[in-house]
């Protein structure tokens, strides 16, 4: 945005420098023309009227220079703004680039939670009420994590060791008795990793 600023400024300042130019030019001319006519005689008149061309051929020489450094100028902003138009396209390619894949990943994401929540309904349903309400309850309570795997005698949801009695409870208990961390409070998945 400053660079488009900078190079629409300019381009007003060269539009002015180069008016200036024509309104010096215009009236050199018309000097010019007074002098070629011979309309003028007396030598004081004929004297100053040479001495004003010659100083508007100095100013015009003057203003042609401006208009050449603003010219020089301009053309150095509409460099730099075809410079930054064209980062500001790699940029935004880039940006859409990433939404794109953004959205796919929502969208895998958003079928892997359908589908896993329906697996969910499917084992949720042979699973006792009681045991899943408090499944629920400890998800709710642990962030988002109710039971963990018990695997080499360290519960994997606090990544604590059991102590030796916690674990001899554990092996004392029925294989479909459901057992729970004493640190956490997770719900226990047992395996034959165990470590029973």
């Amino acid at each position: 945005m400053a660079a488009q600023t900078e190079e629409s400024d300019t381009a007003r300042e060269q539009t002015k420098a180069e008016q200036d130019v024509d309104q010096v030019r215009q009236r050199a001319t018309r000097d010019q023309q007074r002098l070629d006519s011979g309309a003028i005689t007396s030598p004081k008149d004929l004297e100053n009227l040479q001495h004003e061309i010659a100083s508007l051929a100095k100013r015009q020489g003057d203003l042609e220079d401006v208009v050449l450094e603003v010219m020089e100028r301009r053309e150095s902003a509409q460099e730099r703004v075809a410079e930054l138009t064209e980062r500001v396209g790699a940029v935004q390619g880039k940006v859409d680039d990433a939404t794109a894949r953004r959205d796919a990943a929502f969208e895998e994401i958003d079928g892997e939670v359908a589908t896993v929540t329906k697996e969910r309904e499917v084992i949720a349903s042979a699973v006792p009420a009681d045991l899943l309400k408090l499944y629920d309850k400890l998800r709710e309570q642990q962030g988002g994590i109710g039971a963990a795997k018990l695997y080499q005698r360290t519960c994997q949801g606090c990544r604590q060791e059991l102590a030796i009695t916690e674990l001899n409870e554990i092996r004392r208990a029925a294989p479909d008795t459901v057992v729970r961390c004493e640190n956490c409070r997770r719900i226990l998945v047992r395996t034959a990793e165990s470590g029973l």
